[in-house]
């Protein structure tokens, strides 16, 4: 017998949203979202916005403060390079833990999920773009057979959304972040560890590069 997935909640489709519209820079860092807004835009009742606002902010989306409200989370230049520094030993850990050769069926099952991000990028779609990544990125790490290191590992990279905006939205980032993924499935298949191990490195710096590159036109204003 077969069940149907549970069905999404009001909150959860509106956390969605709004964690979309951060990546893709549809919200801005220290912009201010209030209960208000988000009343009108998902129809929700007031305790349901607030319980959106405690996870997003539980989630590292945003941050309240007393007599302002809900900002998008902003980082400090030191924050941005702790937690990519942070992100590269998870995922080059994850990436030393993978068994070589990979089993048949996962390699399958990242080549079809290339194939749903390749066609994201085609249709220029960022919204599709960011799930089918999101997508990759959780059955690449689910290789490491280890649900500690992959929760940890999606955890930090839930963090820095707010960071990614200025390469997600570019045409170009997409481009060469698809190109990447292709090259972590054949390193995968040449069980080339030492290679597997610099593209995780690699395919964290664009977006860390580019929060810190627009911080400092920012503050030379």
């Amino acid at each position: 017998m077969t069940h149907d997935p549970p069905q999404a909640s009001e909150a959860d489709l509106a956390i969605a949203a709004i964690e979309e519209d951060i990546v893709l820079a549809k919200l801005h860092p220290k912009q201010r979202i209030t209960e208000d807004e988000l009343l009108e835009r998902f129809g929700m009742k007031r305790h349901v916005v607030r319980e959106v606002l405690a996870t997003l902010e539980r989630m590292g989306l945003v941050e309240r403060r007393r007599n302002i409200g809900a900002l998008v989370r902003s980082f400090t230049p030191r924050e941005v390079k702790e937690l990519y520094a942070l992100r590269e030993l998870l995922e080059s850990e994850a990436a030393r833990r993978m068994p070589l050769p990979a089993e048949a069926e996962a390699l399958r099952r990242l080549v079809e999920l290339q194939h749903a991000h390749d066609r994201a990028v085609e249709h220029r779609n960022p919204r599709e773009v960011f799930r089918a990544n999101l997508a990759f990125h959780h059955a690449f790490f689910s290789l490491t057979d280890d649900d500690v290191l992959e929760r940890a590992i999606a955890e930090y990279a839930r963090q820095t959304h707010a960071i990614r905006f200025g390469t997600l939205a570019s045409a170009d980032y997409r481009e060469q972040a698809r190109k990447e993924h292709w090259e972590m499935i054949r390193a995968l298949e040449a069980k080339d560890r030492a290679r597997l191990v610099a593209l995780c490195r690699e395919h964290l710096r664009p977006a860390r590069d580019a929060y810190l590159e627009q911080m400092s036109h920012h503050d030379s204003d």
